[in-house]
């Protein structure tokens, strides 16, 4: 069987060797595990993008179990953030484990904030389980935790460490630009430790 899935210009999904030919168009990456006979398994994930094809590395046991398989997900969804106890209980957490918070500070009128929120998701779960995300309407907060966090421009993102606000990106760029000066923030904060 083979391990290779082929994608048309219209992105119908084709499986080879199965019938009948499934399309799952909720999936925008998928791995496709060979099963006999003629069943497939699929699970979303993170994927490499080829031209016209997705290689998926099935590895199949001899005892018909799959194996290797990655089970983290491809994207995690930021928590919100409610209220001003909510939030001291979140940092007060994080500061006793030990860990790391980045916080959205958004508003529900902010187009670039509605932008950038699933490509925040996305970089999440390329932190899971060490870094929290949260996201914080500051439209359903008080006024009061919006000036104590220091946010006056949407989208603010900020990471805090040890009950402290380490650092933040305030998102003026394009999403995808402001997911890497995020990343390059999280990835300075934690060598820095």
């Amino acid at each position: 069987m083979s391990n290779v899935l082929q994608i048309s210009p219209a992105s119908k999904i084709t499986y080879l060797n199965t019938k009948p030919p499934f399309c799952f168009p909720n999936f925008n990456l998928i791995r496709a595990i060979a099963c006999p006979p003629n069943l497939v398994a699929v699970c979303p994930i993170k994927t490499h993008f080829g031209v016209g094809k997705i290689e998926a590395l099935a590895k199949y046991g001899e005892e018909g179990s799959v194996q290797g398989l990655d089970d983290s997900p491809a994207s995690i969804e930021l928590q919100p953030i409610s209220s001003e106890s909510q939030f001291d209980r979140v940092v007060a957490e994080a500061q006793q484990l030990g860990e790391s918070l980045v916080i959205l500070w958004k508003a529900s009128w902010c187009r670039k904030c509605i932008y950038l929120k699933p490509k925040l998701e996305k970089l999440a779960a390329g932190y899971y389980p060490s870094i929290r995300f949260y996201s914080v309407d500051v439209n359903s907060v008080p006024h009061k935790l919006v000036v104590c966090a220091g946010v006056t421009k949407m989208p603010t993102i900020q990471v805090w460490k040890d009950g402290k606000k380490q650092g933040e990106v305030i998102g003026g760029n394009k999403a995808h630009l402001v997911v890497n000066e995020v990343r390059e923030m999280i990835e300075n904060n934690e060598s820095a430790l």
